[in-house]
């Protein structure tokens, strides 16, 4: 089962660490009020200096189409009424010369105010729909994925999910981790494919996984569940007439003994960082990617590797192996982390993280998934 941790852990990064819920914010009244305060004396002084206030009130048209696209409906109004009112004021109390230009001036201001009122209802109730996409998918995150860390009998699991598109929560990544009567079962994958299609595959791989993980005694028939719900949800797109969909993934058995199990398919092998030295264990050992089984006759087969208590394991998805420099060189993940002493989970995402961010320059090219797998120390006897 899983226990709690200590709350000095519950700071590392993890997938729920976006604030998604935030309301649309506007500037404050007070503000839009001096901000048109001052655009209006500036025009009335100038005016007035040179002679051509009809002229530059025609600048004063302009406020509420700026105030459209920042402010409330209301302080919208609130800066077209008064620039109505400031156009129309020489007309009534100055009638005489220039007077057509002057009325002219007066229902571009009143029609222009009217236009950026309404574009500010239209903009504002756009927004209010983006909210609430937002905090349906944060809900929808919270369902998919477990917040980081996570501890159980034999690893602590943290780890970061950084989604490439913001209006999109949840991306292609997916990843979660099972306390077994079998020892700690870890998924890590990436869904073909962006949206709410790659959602609903996400969905039910990692269903998939939290019900098998718990029934199947063995890594493998592990994998066979999670390939018959890929092959199932691409049976239903097939109906609706959606493209398939394959799932590259990593599953992991991680036991009291000293070796770990694990079937590779299509994914990114995991990487073993002990005594400062990083190791791409399992290479040649992948299969073909979840929901293409039936392209190959060899079945997935187990594989084991020596993961030794107070190392850490890395697993990532290639949002953090193909991320290029603005030069268009990969991420050296080997490079950049050889030498190292076997740290934290915690510190390891974090430091990993900002060192991807500083390579990039902060241009993220695709979704990140990244898991810190810490096998726990032996107790003393």
């Amino acid at each position: 089962m899983f226990r709690p941790l200590r709350a000095a852990m519950s700071s590392a990064p993890g997938p729920t660490d976006h604030d998604d819920t935030t309301a649309i914010r506007t500037p404050a009244t007070r503000d839009v009020f001096l901000a048109t305060m001052a655009a209006t004396a500036v025009v009335v002084v100038l005016g007035l200096l040179t002679g051509t206030a009809v002229l530059l009130l025609g600048l004063l048209v302009f406020l509420p189409a700026f105030a459209a696209a920042l402010c409330s409906p209301r302080q919208t109004a609130l800066v077209s009424a008064w620039v109505s009112l400031v156009v129309v004021a020489p007309v009534v109390f100055q009638p005489g010369e220039r007077i057509l230009d002057r009325v002219i001036l007066t229902l571009f201001a009143v029609g222009f105010g009217a236009l950026a009122v309404y574009g500010t209802r239209v903009r504002v109730t756009r927004e209010g729909a983006m909210v609430r996409l937002r905090s349906t998918a944060a809900a929808m995150q919270r369902q998919i994925l477990r917040p980081l860390p996570l501890l159980t009998d034999d690893v602590l699991v943290d780890g970061v999910y950084e989604p490439l598109q913001e209006d999109k929560l949840v991306g292609g990544d997916i990843y979660d981790v099972a306390a077994t009567a079998w020892g700690t079962r870890v998924l890590i994958g990436d869904v073909q494919g962006k949206g709410l299609a790659a959602i609903g595959m996400a969905i039910d791989v990692v269903g998939a996984f939290r019900e098998a993980a718990h029934r199947e005694p063995t890594v493998t028939a592990l994998v066979d569940a999670l390939e018959a719900a890929v092959v199932r949800h691409n049976d239903y797109a097939g109906q609706r007439g959606e493209p398939e969909r394959f799932v590259t993934a990593l599953v992991l058995g991680v036991d009291a003994g000293t070796d770990t199990q694990f079937v590779g398919c299509g994914h990114i092998p995991p990487y073993l960082l002990h005594e400062g030295v990083v190791t791409a264990v399992g290479a040649g050992e992948e299969h073909v990617p979840l929901g293409l089984a039936d392209l190959v006759d060899e079945p997935r087969t187990v594989a084991w590797f020596a993961f030794p208590a107070g190392a850490t394991l890395l697993l990532c998805t290639d949002g953090l192996t193909e991320a290029r420099s603005r030069d268009g060189a990969f991420y050296p993940l080997e490079a950049r982390f050889g030498g190292r002493v076997d740290i934290t989970a915690g510190r390891l995402i974090g430091s990993l993280v900002d060192d991807v961010r500083n390579f990039t320059a902060g241009v993220q090219q695709d979704d990140l998934a990244v898991l810190a797998v810490r096998r726990a120390p032996r107790p003393a006897p």
